[in-house]
This record gives structure tokens, C-alpha cells and sequence, in this order.
């Protein structure tokens, strides 16, 4: 973008070229790495079609393929909250998005059937009503992007305390799946969960994508964005909707993954050197994330992989706590 000149155009390229290699090296890890290790070769054998190993080609490789998709669209909905609240913790799941997505996914479990449809639906129309909530409220008197972060954190202690009342009425055996998938994992994830969500995550991310100037306009001061021909309502409502969509979708497979969409985009917005919160960085920086978080819960404990959520929450806490830390510094 011109505004954001030669300098930080070449540092994004620069960016965006070593993130494409830490992806296609943690992706080849992944590949490799199991209960047995499997050679770049061997890999390189299945994935043209020389060689056959279901290990690789249908464990490792949706698991490996899921990792950097999720992670992209995790990046890309906190990029997508932050430019919005122009906060660097406006993320889903700080502002109860996540939580709301959960509760969905709670109902479909515990009242319906909990089939993969009902999750997929509930998760989404779960972390919707969140935001509308939210979102509303935030619009009282002008909208305010430190007044929808305050009043998403409240409902998202609200929101959680619901889902822990939902736990404990559940029967025993749904109320230990429910625990264990609010955990956030990639394990056991096959082929036949990734086709739809991949499907819905391309369509959101090229909506978005469409729409990223006028995003960034935006980001730099509603005077800005009106100048320069911004619709700023319906930009605001195409950016919550598409976070909303990109967290409910990721969540409906892997459960609420934390702390992936509040460090990514800063992260990658530090790395690139630009204004406001770019979607390619942020995209390319959550996929490098989750997927060097699941490699490391998979390593830790091993031959036990652990969710992957809880080595993202650990290294999410130690973000922010680093964030606060300088914030309350410059403040």
C-alpha cells in the first residue's frame, strides 16, 4: 500500500518470505516427526505420489494442513478485532468470541446429537450472538473501540461461567469430551473434518482479503477512512462477521484454541514494521505459531501429544504478560 512507503513494503516482502519458510520447514517437521520418524525423502516419496504410507498421507499431513490453515485464520480474525478496536487486545478470544463459540458447541453436545454439522452450526451461531452483543452495546453513544474490548471481556467471564454451569449439568461421559475438547486440539484430526471448514476459511479470508485496504483506511482514524470513501458501518459489520466466522470454524474442529489471534497479529505487525494490523503478516505469523505449538505439545510428553492448547496459552500468557508490561510503562 503507498502508505505505507518502499521501506516497509520491502520489510513486509522480507517478512512474508521468511514466514513462507518457517511454514514449509515446521510443515516438513510435522510430517516427519510421529511415533516414528520418517525421512524428508520418504516424505517428499508420498507426497508425489511414489511412494504410499497412510502415516504421512492421512495422519500427519491433515493434522500438519490444519495446523497452518487454523493458525492463518486464527491470525487474521485478531488482526481483524485489533484494526476494529485499534487495541492490541481486541482478540476473540480476550473479547468472549471464543467463549461464545464454545457455548454453541456446549448446546449441540449436550441437548442435540453433537454431530459435526451441529457443532459446526452451534460453534458459529454461538460466537455470532456474542458479538452482536457486543457489539451493540459498543455502539451506544458513538462507537468506541475500548468500550467493545471492556464490555467483551465482561461477557467474557459471563460467558465462561456459563459454560462451566453447562459442564458440570452434563451427563459424565459429554461433560469429560466437553473438558477435554475446550482444551483446544489437533489430535485425531482427519481428512473428512477439514474439507468444509477449509472451504468456509478460503471464502472468509478472500472476503476479507477484498476488503483490506478499506481496513486499513480505517485502522488510521474514521476521519481518514470517511475521506477517502470508506462505508465504515458496513465495513465494521463484514469485519466482525468474518472474525466471528474465521474463530466459530476453527473452534467447530479443534475447540478454542487461545492466544493464537492476540499475539500473531502484533507480532506480525512488529516483524513487518507497518501501520495499523496487516492481514498477510498476521495470517503467516498465527500459522507459524499453531503450528510450532503443536509440534512442541506433541513433543513434550511424547509418545503422549498433548492438546495444543495448552502450549499456546503458555506461551499467550507469557505475551501477555509482556504486553501489559509495556503498556502500563508507556502509559
Amino acid at each position: 500500500m503507498n502508505v505505507l512507503g518502499p521501506r516497509t513494503e520491502r520489510r513486509t516482502v522480507l517478512l512474508v518470505a521468511v514466514m513462507a519458510a518457517l511454514m514449509l520447514a515446521l510443515g516438513l517437521l510435522g510430517l516427519c516427526y510421529g511415533a516414528s520418524w520418517s525421512s524428508p525423502g520418504k516424505v517428499f516419496a508420498v507426497l508425489s505420489g511414489k511412494d504410499h504410507s497412510v502415516v504421512i498421507r492421512d495422519w500427519r499431513l491433515p493434522r500438519v494442513l490444519a495446523g497452518l490453515v487454523f493458525g492463518s485464520a486464527l491470525g487474521v480474525a485478531g488482526a481483524i478485532f485489533q484494526n476494529l478496536t485499534r487495541n492490541p487486545m481486541g482478540s476473540p478470544d480476550v473479547i468472549g468470541l471464543d467463549a461464545g463459540a464454545y457455548t454453541g458447541a456446549l448446546v449441540a453436545m449436550t441437548v442435540l446429537s453433537g454431530t459435526s454439522a451441529q457443532l459446526a452450526t452451534g460453534s458459529v451461531l454461538g460466537g455470532l450472538l456474542v458479538a452482536a452483543a457486543i457489539y451493540l452495546l459498543s455502539l451506544r453513544s458513538g462507537f468506541s473501540g475500548l468500550r467493545l474490548v471492556v464490555i467483551g471481556i465482561a461477557f467474557n467471564a459471563m460467558v465462561t461461567a456459563i459454560n462451566s454451569w453447562i459442564v458440570l449439568r452434563a451427563e459424565l461421559e459429554v461433560a469429560i469430551a466437553a473438558v477435554g475438547w475446550s482444551a483446544g486440539s489437533l489430535n485425531g484430526v482427519g481428512w473428512s473434518d477439514l474439507g468444509i471448514p477449509f472451504t468456509v476459511i478460503a471464502v472468509l479470508l478472500a472476503l476479507m482479503t477484498a476488503r483490506s485496504h478499506a481496513m486499513h483506511q480505517a485502522s488510521l482514524g474514521d476521519a481518514i477512512a470517511v475521506t477517502t470513501g470508506v462505508g465504515l458501518g458496513r465495513l465494521r459489520l463484514l469485519m466482525v462477521l468474518v472474525g466471528v466466522g474465521c474463530t466459530a470454524t476453527v473452534t467447530a474442529v479443534a475447540g478454542p484454541i487461545a492466544f493464537i489471534a492476540l499475539a500473531a497479529p502484533q507480532i506480525g505487525r512488529r516483524l513487518a514494521g507497518a501501520a495499523g494490523v496487516p492481514l498477510l503478516p498476521a495470517a503467516l505469523t498465527g500459522a507459524v505459531l499453531l503450528q510450532g505449538a503443536d509440534l512442541i505439545a506433541q513433543m513434550l510428553l511424547a509418545p503422549v501429544a498433548l492438546p495444543v492448547g495448552v502450549v499456546s496459552t503458555a506461551i499467550g500468557g507469557c505475551y501477555l504478560i509482556w504486553l501489559l508490561t509495556k503498556e502500563v510503562r508507556r502509559a
